[in-house]
């Protein structure tokens, strides 16, 4: 099955078991799922949770108690402006200075209390936690298909935020666990696969991607991040 065929797939599979939370339907976005708390909480049991200071974590709904759980925990958490269109093209969340974890750790709320920041002022990133539609054992992770976690990811990296040994991580019920799904060069592999039930590490053999992998993008694309217009042009 290819990647489109594995996403519709995974879900439907989540509405038609009843395992889809808000928002419905799960279709065109990182799935909400049953037990989401579940597996931020079993997160919060490893080492790569425990030794992260910096957390950089994406938006969505099923990552929304991860991101919480970041900022209780007093670590210094990141996100992505939403299609990364800002020149500063992250928000940083400082938990000495938010007051409402729960409202900031939202899409609107971070948008209203983060303090814009770009890559070049970004301290070391000791943990990324990514979205995921589908995953499989060996650390292979399949997105919605527009591929900005693994541009967060390129960008970071050409700046020296993260590097070959920065974990990356995952929260998914266990149905989106597949037995393997295909990988792209640009794809960034999983280091952690967490669901309620069970924390896999990976150990995966694939290197994550050096920097930004230009022949992927389009002259549209970069016309439309400033962050990338920058870096095309040095």
């Amino acid at each position: 099955m290819d990647k489109d065929a594995i996403r519709q797939a995974v879900w439907d599979d989540l509405e038609a078991s009843g395992e889809a939370r808000f928002p419905f339907p799960p279709h065109d976005r990182i799935p909400n799922f049953a037990g989401a708390d579940g597996a931020a909480n079993r997160l919060q049991e490893t080492d790569a949770w425990t030794e992260a200071e910096t957390i950089k974590a994406n938006p969505d709904a099923p990552q929304l108690p991860v991101r919480r759980a970041a900022l209780r925990a007093g670590k210094t958490l990141y996100m992505a402006v939403p299609r990364l269109r800002e020149a500063q093209c992250f928000l940083e969340l400082d938990p000495d200075v938010i007051e409402d974890i729960d409202h900031a750790t939202t899409v609107g709320g971070s948008a209203e209390v983060g303090i814009p920041i770009g890559p070049e002022t970004m301290p070391d990133i000791d943990l990324i936690v990514s979205g995921s539609v589908a995953v499989d054992p060996d650390g292979g992770r399949i997105g919605k298909g527009e591929g900005y976690s693994d541009l967060e990811f390129a960008i970071l990296r050409a700046f020296g935020c993260v590097d070959e040994s920065t974990p990356v991580a995952t929260t998914v019920h266990e149905r989106q666990v597949r037995e393997s799904v295909p990988s792209d060069a640009h794809d960034v592999p999983l280091d952690l696969v967490v669901t309620p039930d069970r924390t896999i590490e990976t150990r995966s053999t694939r290197a994550k991607p050096a920097g930004i992998d230009w022949d992927a993008l389009d002259e549209e694309t970069i016309a439309e991040i400033p962050i990338l217009e920058r870096l095309e042009s040095t």
